[in-house]
Protein backbone atom coordinates (compact mmCIF):
# COMPACT_ATOMS: atom_id res chain seq x y z
CA UNK A 1 0.00 0.00 0.00
CA UNK A 2 1.35 3.41 -0.89
CA UNK A 3 2.62 5.56 1.92
CA UNK A 4 0.87 8.92 1.61
CA UNK A 5 1.71 12.25 3.18
CA UNK A 6 -1.42 13.35 5.00
CA UNK A 7 -1.56 16.65 6.81
CA UNK A 8 -3.77 15.22 9.54
CA UNK A 9 -1.85 12.12 10.65
CA UNK A 10 -2.66 9.39 13.10
CA UNK A 11 -0.51 11.16 15.66
CA UNK A 12 -2.94 14.07 15.59
CA UNK A 13 -5.90 11.71 15.79
CA UNK A 14 -4.43 9.86 18.79
CA UNK A 15 -3.28 13.04 20.54
CA UNK A 16 0.42 12.19 20.30
CA UNK A 17 1.42 15.80 19.71
CA UNK A 18 0.24 17.10 23.06
CA UNK A 19 1.79 16.42 26.52
CA UNK A 20 0.35 12.89 26.38
CA UNK A 21 3.10 12.10 23.86
CA UNK A 22 5.63 12.23 26.70
CA UNK A 23 3.70 9.59 28.65
CA UNK A 24 3.39 7.44 25.52
CA UNK A 25 7.17 7.65 24.97
CA UNK A 26 7.81 6.70 28.59
CA UNK A 27 5.55 3.64 28.31
CA UNK A 28 7.18 2.60 25.02
CA UNK A 29 10.69 2.89 26.45
CA UNK A 30 9.68 0.97 29.60
CA UNK A 31 8.19 -1.81 27.46
CA UNK A 32 11.39 -2.06 25.41
CA UNK A 33 13.54 -2.26 28.53
CA UNK A 34 11.31 -4.91 30.18
CA UNK A 35 11.67 -7.18 27.14
CA UNK A 36 15.32 -6.51 26.46
CA UNK A 37 16.59 -7.13 30.00
CA UNK A 38 15.81 -10.82 29.47
CA UNK A 39 18.65 -10.94 26.94
CA UNK A 40 21.23 -10.24 29.63
CA UNK A 41 20.97 -13.82 30.85
CA UNK A 42 21.31 -15.38 27.40
CA UNK A 43 23.61 -13.05 25.43
CA UNK A 44 26.98 -11.46 26.25
CA UNK A 45 26.80 -8.11 27.99
CA UNK A 46 28.03 -5.90 25.13
CA UNK A 47 25.62 -7.28 22.46
CA UNK A 48 22.73 -7.14 24.93
CA UNK A 49 23.47 -3.53 25.86
CA UNK A 50 24.01 -2.58 22.20
CA UNK A 51 20.65 -4.04 21.17
CA UNK A 52 18.90 -2.31 24.08
CA UNK A 53 20.40 1.07 23.22
CA UNK A 54 19.59 0.57 19.52
CA UNK A 55 15.90 -0.13 20.11
CA UNK A 56 15.59 2.53 22.81
CA UNK A 57 17.07 5.13 20.43
CA UNK A 58 14.70 3.99 17.68
CA UNK A 59 11.77 4.34 20.11
CA UNK A 60 12.74 7.91 20.90
CA UNK A 61 13.40 8.80 17.26
CA UNK A 62 10.10 7.43 16.00
CA UNK A 63 8.17 9.64 18.40
CA UNK A 64 10.04 12.91 18.88
CA UNK A 65 10.50 14.00 15.25
CA UNK A 66 7.49 16.27 14.56
CA UNK A 67 7.27 15.78 10.76
CA UNK A 68 4.73 13.32 9.30
CA UNK A 69 5.37 11.03 7.60
CA UNK A 70 8.66 10.35 9.37
CA UNK A 71 11.65 11.59 7.29
CA UNK A 72 13.41 8.88 5.32
CA UNK A 73 16.75 8.87 7.24
CA UNK A 74 14.91 8.32 10.52
CA UNK A 75 12.57 5.80 8.85
CA UNK A 76 15.49 3.70 7.60
CA UNK A 77 17.11 3.72 11.05
CA UNK A 78 13.90 2.72 12.84
CA UNK A 79 12.97 0.02 10.31
CA UNK A 80 16.48 -1.47 10.45
CA UNK A 81 16.76 -1.32 14.24
CA UNK A 82 14.45 -4.31 14.77
CA UNK A 83 16.29 -6.79 12.49
CA UNK A 84 19.68 -5.46 13.67
CA UNK A 85 18.85 -5.81 17.38
CA UNK A 86 17.38 -9.27 16.80
CA UNK A 87 20.51 -10.41 14.98
CA UNK A 88 22.81 -8.95 17.64
CA UNK A 89 21.09 -10.72 20.54
CA UNK A 90 20.47 -13.97 18.67
CA UNK A 91 24.14 -14.74 18.13
CA UNK A 92 26.51 -15.73 20.91
CA UNK A 93 30.14 -15.93 19.85
CA UNK A 94 30.84 -18.60 22.48
CA UNK A 95 27.86 -20.91 22.18
CA UNK A 96 26.58 -20.11 18.68
CA UNK A 97 22.99 -19.08 17.96
CA UNK A 98 20.85 -18.33 20.98
CA UNK A 99 17.35 -19.66 21.52
CA UNK A 100 16.30 -16.34 23.06
CA UNK A 101 14.25 -14.24 20.60
CA UNK A 102 12.45 -11.79 22.91
CA UNK A 103 14.06 -8.92 21.02
CA UNK A 104 11.46 -9.50 18.32
CA UNK A 105 8.71 -8.59 20.79
CA UNK A 106 10.37 -5.27 21.70
CA UNK A 107 11.04 -4.49 18.04
CA UNK A 108 7.40 -5.08 17.14
CA UNK A 109 6.28 -2.13 19.29
CA UNK A 110 8.79 0.23 17.66
CA UNK A 111 7.68 -0.91 14.18
CA UNK A 112 4.03 -0.52 15.17
CA UNK A 113 4.67 3.12 16.07
CA UNK A 114 6.40 3.50 12.70
CA UNK A 115 3.05 2.61 11.11
CA UNK A 116 1.44 5.44 13.08
CA UNK A 117 4.06 7.80 11.62
CA UNK A 118 2.84 7.13 8.07
CA UNK A 119 5.50 4.57 7.06
CA UNK A 120 3.44 1.41 6.67
CA UNK A 121 5.58 -0.20 3.96
CA UNK A 122 8.83 0.50 5.79
CA UNK A 123 7.45 -0.98 9.00
CA UNK A 124 6.55 -4.21 7.21
CA UNK A 125 10.01 -4.38 5.67
CA UNK A 126 11.33 -4.27 9.24
CA UNK A 127 8.89 -7.01 10.24
CA UNK A 128 10.09 -9.11 7.30
CA UNK A 129 13.70 -8.66 8.41
CA UNK A 130 12.91 -9.74 11.97
CA UNK A 131 10.93 -12.74 10.72
CA UNK A 132 13.77 -13.80 8.41
CA UNK A 133 16.29 -13.69 11.25
CA UNK A 134 14.02 -15.66 13.57
CA UNK A 135 13.44 -18.30 10.91
CA UNK A 136 17.19 -18.56 10.29
CA UNK A 137 17.88 -18.91 14.01
CA UNK A 138 15.24 -21.61 14.23
CA UNK A 139 16.83 -23.59 11.43
CA UNK A 140 20.48 -23.38 12.61
CA UNK A 141 19.80 -23.78 16.32
CA UNK A 142 17.13 -26.46 16.09
CA UNK A 143 14.29 -24.59 17.74
CA UNK A 144 11.00 -26.39 17.96
CA UNK A 145 8.27 -25.35 15.56
CA UNK A 146 6.08 -24.15 18.41
CA UNK A 147 8.85 -21.86 19.66
CA UNK A 148 9.39 -20.42 16.21
CA UNK A 149 5.66 -19.91 15.74
CA UNK A 150 5.44 -18.17 19.10
CA UNK A 151 8.28 -15.90 18.09
CA UNK A 152 6.19 -14.66 15.16
CA UNK A 153 3.44 -13.46 17.50
CA UNK A 154 4.89 -9.90 17.52
CA UNK A 155 3.85 -9.66 13.87
CA UNK A 156 0.28 -9.49 15.12
CA UNK A 157 1.09 -6.23 16.91
CA UNK A 158 2.18 -4.53 13.68
CA UNK A 159 -0.68 -6.17 11.77
CA UNK A 160 -3.25 -4.84 14.24
CA UNK A 161 -1.90 -1.30 14.10
CA UNK A 162 -1.68 -1.49 10.29
CA UNK A 163 -5.33 -2.55 10.09
CA UNK A 164 -6.26 0.30 12.39
CA UNK A 165 -4.33 2.75 10.18
CA UNK A 166 -6.13 1.54 7.05
CA UNK A 167 -9.54 1.72 8.71
CA UNK A 168 -8.86 5.25 9.96
CA UNK A 169 -7.84 6.61 6.55
CA UNK A 170 -11.38 7.84 5.68
CA UNK A 171 -11.66 9.49 9.09
CA UNK A 172 -8.33 11.21 8.56
CA UNK A 173 -9.44 12.53 5.18
CA UNK A 174 -12.71 13.80 6.65
CA UNK A 175 -10.94 15.55 9.51
CA UNK A 176 -8.40 17.06 7.12
CA UNK A 177 -11.19 18.44 4.93
CA UNK A 178 -12.97 19.84 7.96
CA UNK A 179 -9.78 21.51 9.12
CA UNK A 180 -9.16 23.01 5.67
CA UNK A 181 -12.73 24.32 5.53
CA UNK A 182 -12.35 25.77 9.01
CA UNK A 183 -9.10 27.50 8.02
CA UNK A 184 -10.70 28.92 4.85
CA UNK A 185 -13.70 30.12 6.82
CA UNK A 186 -11.46 31.76 9.41
CA UNK A 187 -9.43 33.47 6.68
CA UNK A 188 -12.60 34.74 4.99
CA UNK A 189 -13.95 36.03 8.30
CA UNK A 190 -10.63 37.75 9.07
CA UNK A 191 -10.61 39.38 5.63
CA UNK A 192 -14.20 40.54 6.05
CA UNK A 193 -13.46 41.91 9.52
CA UNK A 194 -10.42 43.79 8.18
CA UNK A 195 -12.46 45.23 5.31
CA UNK A 196 -15.26 46.26 7.65
CA UNK A 197 -12.77 47.81 10.04
CA UNK A 198 -11.10 49.80 7.27
CA UNK A 199 -14.46 50.93 5.90
CA UNK A 200 -15.60 52.03 9.35
CA UNK A 201 -12.33 53.88 9.87
CA UNK A 202 -12.66 55.69 6.55
CA UNK A 203 -16.31 56.55 7.22
CA UNK A 204 -15.47 57.88 10.66
CA UNK A 205 -12.66 59.99 9.21
CA UNK A 206 -14.91 61.26 6.41
CA UNK A 207 -17.64 62.08 8.90
CA UNK A 208 -15.18 63.96 11.07
CA UNK A 209 -13.53 66.10 8.41
CA UNK A 210 -16.20 66.46 5.75
CA UNK A 211 -19.57 66.52 7.51
CA UNK A 212 -19.50 70.19 8.61
CA UNK A 213 -18.71 71.58 5.17
CA UNK A 214 -21.06 69.12 3.44
CA UNK A 215 -23.91 70.21 5.72
CA UNK A 216 -23.27 73.86 4.81
CA UNK A 217 -23.30 72.97 1.10
CA UNK A 218 -26.52 70.95 1.57
CA UNK A 219 -28.15 73.93 3.32
CA UNK A 220 -27.46 76.07 0.25
CA UNK A 221 -25.27 78.53 2.13
CA UNK A 222 -22.88 80.49 -0.08
CA UNK A 223 -19.33 79.52 0.87
CA UNK A 224 -16.78 82.15 1.74
CA UNK A 225 -13.32 82.23 0.19
CA UNK A 226 -11.91 80.66 3.34
CA UNK A 227 -14.44 77.84 3.22
CA UNK A 228 -13.72 77.18 -0.46
CA UNK A 229 -10.04 76.94 0.41
CA UNK A 230 -10.96 74.45 3.14
CA UNK A 231 -12.86 72.42 0.56
CA UNK A 232 -9.81 72.34 -1.69
CA UNK A 233 -7.57 71.17 1.16
CA UNK A 234 -10.15 68.64 2.30
CA UNK A 235 -10.45 67.19 -1.21
CA UNK A 236 -6.66 66.78 -1.32
CA UNK A 237 -6.64 65.04 2.08
CA UNK A 238 -9.34 62.61 1.01
CA UNK A 239 -7.39 61.88 -2.16
CA UNK A 240 -4.31 61.16 -0.03
CA UNK A 241 -6.33 58.63 1.97
CA UNK A 242 -7.13 56.74 -1.23
CA UNK A 243 -3.73 56.90 -2.91
CA UNK A 244 -1.49 56.54 0.16
CA UNK A 245 -3.43 55.10 3.12
CA UNK A 246 -0.25 53.97 4.92
CA UNK A 247 1.10 57.52 4.86
CA UNK A 248 -2.01 59.13 6.28
CA UNK A 249 -1.28 59.99 9.91
CA UNK A 250 -2.28 63.01 11.94
CA UNK A 251 1.31 64.25 11.86
CA UNK A 252 1.80 63.92 8.09
CA UNK A 253 -1.72 65.04 7.18
CA UNK A 254 -1.29 68.21 9.23
CA UNK A 255 2.06 68.94 7.54
CA UNK A 256 0.58 68.30 4.09
CA UNK A 257 -2.38 70.59 4.81
CA UNK A 258 -0.04 73.34 5.97
CA UNK A 259 2.16 73.01 2.89
CA UNK A 260 -0.84 73.10 0.55
CA UNK A 261 -2.19 76.19 2.29
CA UNK A 262 1.15 77.89 1.48
CA UNK A 263 0.76 77.03 -2.21
CA UNK A 264 2.96 73.91 -2.29
CA UNK A 265 1.83 71.07 -4.55
CA UNK A 266 1.82 67.89 -2.43
CA UNK A 267 1.59 64.37 -3.88
CA UNK A 268 1.48 61.25 -1.69
CA UNK A 269 1.85 57.83 -3.34
CA UNK A 270 1.90 54.37 -1.75
CA UNK A 271 2.96 51.36 -3.86
CA UNK A 272 2.88 48.87 -0.98
CA UNK A 273 6.47 48.82 0.23
CA UNK A 274 5.47 49.14 3.89
CA UNK A 275 4.26 45.50 4.00
CA UNK A 276 6.49 43.57 6.39
CA UNK A 277 8.50 46.66 7.37
CA UNK A 278 8.96 47.42 11.09
CA UNK A 279 6.85 50.21 12.48
CA UNK A 280 9.89 52.31 13.43
CA UNK A 281 11.12 52.28 9.81
CA UNK A 282 7.70 53.47 8.65
CA UNK A 283 7.95 56.21 11.25
CA UNK A 284 11.30 57.26 9.78
CA UNK A 285 9.62 57.79 6.41
CA UNK A 286 6.78 59.81 7.95
CA UNK A 287 9.21 61.99 9.93
CA UNK A 288 11.36 62.66 6.84
CA UNK A 289 8.27 63.55 4.79
CA UNK A 290 6.88 65.76 7.56
CA UNK A 291 10.19 67.62 7.83
CA UNK A 292 10.22 68.41 4.10
CA UNK A 293 6.56 69.47 4.09
CA UNK A 294 7.05 71.79 7.05
CA UNK A 295 10.06 73.39 5.35
CA UNK A 296 8.41 73.87 1.94
CA UNK A 297 6.99 77.27 1.04
CA UNK A 298 6.79 76.91 -2.74
CA UNK A 299 7.24 74.35 -5.48
CA UNK A 300 6.21 70.74 -4.88
CA UNK A 301 6.82 67.83 -2.52
CA UNK A 302 6.30 64.25 -3.68
CA UNK A 303 6.35 61.45 -1.13
CA UNK A 304 6.38 57.95 -2.57
CA UNK A 305 6.55 54.52 -0.93
CA UNK A 306 8.14 52.20 -3.48
CA UNK A 307 6.98 48.64 -4.29
CA UNK A 308 8.10 45.71 -2.14
CA UNK A 309 11.52 44.20 -2.76
CA UNK A 310 13.30 47.46 -3.57
CA UNK A 311 16.47 48.46 -1.74
CA UNK A 312 15.02 51.93 -1.25
CA UNK A 313 11.81 51.88 0.74
CA UNK A 314 10.59 55.43 0.14
CA UNK A 315 11.62 58.73 -1.42
CA UNK A 316 10.77 62.33 -0.63
CA UNK A 317 11.43 64.73 -3.51
CA UNK A 318 11.22 68.44 -2.71
CA UNK A 319 11.31 70.78 -5.72
CA UNK A 320 11.81 74.41 -4.76
CA UNK A 321 12.58 77.48 -6.92
CA UNK A 322 16.09 77.72 -5.43
CA UNK A 323 17.05 74.09 -4.82
CA UNK A 324 15.83 70.53 -5.27
CA UNK A 325 16.35 67.99 -2.50
CA UNK A 326 15.89 64.22 -2.61
CA UNK A 327 15.57 62.13 0.55
CA UNK A 328 15.82 58.34 0.41
CA UNK A 329 14.93 55.92 3.22
CA UNK A 330 16.02 52.30 2.79
CA UNK A 331 14.50 49.18 4.36
CA UNK A 332 16.94 49.42 7.28
CA UNK A 333 15.69 52.91 8.16
CA UNK A 334 18.80 54.73 6.93
CA UNK A 335 18.01 58.25 5.68
CA UNK A 336 20.09 59.71 2.81
CA UNK A 337 19.66 63.32 1.63
CA UNK A 338 21.05 64.60 -1.67
CA UNK A 339 20.70 67.95 -3.45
Amino acid sequence: MAETDVEFGLRDLLGLRDPAAGLFLLILEATIVLYMVRNFGQSPLIPAVTALVLLAAAGVLVLVIPVDPLPWPATVFVAASGPAATAITAFNAESGWSKQVVTAFAASYVLAVLVLRGRLGSAWLGVGGVAAIIAFVGVVSGLRGAVIAGSFVPIATVAGVSLFAVIMRPTQRSLRLLREESAMRAAAEATMAAENGERNRQLARLDKVARPILERIADGVELTATEREQCRLLEAELRDGLRAPQLVTDELSSAARGARSRGVEVVLLDDGGFAGVPRWVRQQVIEAATKELDAANAGSVTVRVLPMGRRILATVLANAPTQDRRTEIDAAGTVTVST
